[in-house]
């Protein structure tokens, strides 16, 4: 079982940066890939990019490429999201997510935090 927290979410300007945290509870946190993903008011919610076990980046949404890093911190059970250059359309509640895996249908999680706030203002 694994229990996750997001943090760091908030109101930003276009063009500023955010970094959004997601601390991990769990012995087993560190067998899993983990990722965010991000819901926009009215949308599905959305895979935006993805970490392996040992670090690795596995996957990133176009929208975001070259603009958001994620990154892990084992020895902190915790995961990052390093989102620059933000821009309007990156306004969603972004989730933190564990136990990634990839199918016909794109990545999804097997668990899922509370989600944060990000708001870009134009």
């Amino acid at each position: 079982q694994v229990q996750l927290v997001e943090s760091g979410g908030g109101l930003v300007q276009a063009g500023g940066s955010l970094r959004l945290s997601c601390a991990a509870s769990g012995r087993t946190f560190r067998r899993y890939a983990m990722g965010w993903f991000r819901q926009a008011s009215g949308k599905d919610r959305e895979f935006v990019t993805a970490i392996s076990w040992s670090g690795g980046t596995l996957d990133s949404a176009h929208a975001v490429k070259g603009r958001f890093t994620i990154s892990r911190d084992s020895a902190k059970n915790t995961v990052y999201l390093q989102m620059n250059s933000l821009k309007p359309e990156d306004t969603a509640v972004y989730y933190c997510a564990a136990g990634l895996d990839k199918y016909d249908s794109g990545w999804w999680g097997h668990y899922w935090g509370q989600g944060t706030q990000v708001t870009v203002s134009s």
